[in-house]
């Protein structure tokens, strides 16, 4: 029996995200095929082995059991293959065979995690550093779907120390170039942390200052009106993408509290109502931004649908996608036809094949 371990927390603005995805995991990973064990990464960058309840994942009480904590740390080296276990009688090795970071944002989806794991030797699931780090990016990955000819709304980059310098001027650019209502957005977060959406040019500052917090380069985006579609891919070398849908957001966009916060109060709806044309582009141009970018395993691809014209306009991608209780990655999976627990295997044997011959 091959064991996972399933890591989740971590030092990123998404951590209270990656508990509820990861209890979720745990919940339903198939425990006749998987010794699991769970490792928590605290906001301040400990580690610990945790042997209690999802559920005290999931609320994140997980931290204050400390009878179920034992300190613990990956090893990057290759003839340890996994853990080191810090109790009280001495240092412990647990072999691991395969990784699953549910770890969502900064310091985990961003290849940081995935370039340590690469250099243990170990397996896991999900996108190697290099496509991670430019898949986290969101100006290159901008500059890459352009690069490609895959549509998407006008845009730009600056680097804080450029924005800095002379905001006024770079305010009458982004006006110009852009005009309003744009999108301000950190280039390295997710879940639409840090992101706004600005109406008029004295709006512009405190919403650069705000991205600025998250990142030291921050991406402004053209506002479109458009449906929010969705799509999830799942495979290595030729992967599938069978299912779209669609977020009708409760605020006014798909922003942190609506993805997370909200309940059910967005809409979700899969498959996507739209036509037979539309839901065969979205999937398309899904499978060419996760090969361009040389992704494997998962990723939810993001796109508007503009009212206008109906284009097909690329927004984002997400190589850890969330695993909550919303999340509209394994809701289009599982639409598709494929339960919950089956997705979870697929992708440990999706990260098996891939560092195979690692």
């Amino acid at each position: 029996m091959k064991h996972a371990l399933i890591l989740f927390g971590g030092v990123s603005s998404e951590h209270e995200v990656s508990l509820r995805s990861a209890a979720a995991v745990l919940n339903n990973i198939d425990r006749t095929r998987y010794d699991v064990s769970a490792v928590g990464i605290t906001k301040d960058g400990r580690w610990f082995l945790y042997t209690g309840e999802a559920g005290h994942i999931a609320d994140g009480s997980w931290i204050g059991d400390e009878t179920h904590l034992t300190a613990a740390a990956l090893s990057p080296d290759r003839s340890v293959h996994g853990l080191y276990l810090f109790r009280s009688a001495g240092v412990e090795i647990v072999r691991v065979d395969v990784v699953f970071p549910v770890l969502h944002g900064k310091n985990g989806e961003d290849g940081t995690m995935q370039g340590f794991l690469q250099l243990a030797g170990i397996p896991f699931v999900g996108c190697d550093a290099l496509s991670s780090g430019m898949s986290m990016d969101k100006a290159v990955t901008n500059m890459i779907a352009d690069h490609i000819g895959v549509p998407q709304a006008g845009w730009f980059s600056v680097p804080r120390e450029e924005y800095v310098a002379n905001p006024a001027a770079f305010a009458a650019k982004a006006a110009e170039t852009l005009g309003f209502p744009l999108f301000v957005k950190p280039a390295n977060a997710g879940s639409s942390v840090g992101v706004t959406k600005v109406c008029d040019e004295s709006s512009l500052d405190s919403a650069m200052r705000l991205a600025f917090t998250h990142d030291r380069k921050v991406v402004l985006e053209e506002g479109i009106d458009g449906r929010e579609l969705e799509c999830a891919v799942l495979g290595n070398d030729d992967p599938a993408a069978p299912m779209v849908g669609e977020v009708v957001p409760c605020h006014d966009f798909y922003d942190y509290e609506a993805k997370y916060l909200s309940g059910n109060d967005s809409e979700i709806r899969i498959p996507a109502p739209v036509d037979a044309e539309t839901f065969d582009r979205v999937r398309t141009l899904a499978r060419k931004i996760f090969l361009a970018l040389g992704c494997s395993g998962l990723s939810r691809v993001d796109f508007f649908c503009r009212r206008s014209d109906g284009a097909v306009l690329f927004n984002e991608i997400n190589t850890i996608p969330g695993f909550t209780s919303i999340s509209m990655y394994s809701k289009m999976l599982i639409a598709a036809g494929m339960p919950f627990g089956e997705i979870i295997t697929r992708l440990l044997e999706l990260a098996q094949e891939k560092w195979s011959d690692a």
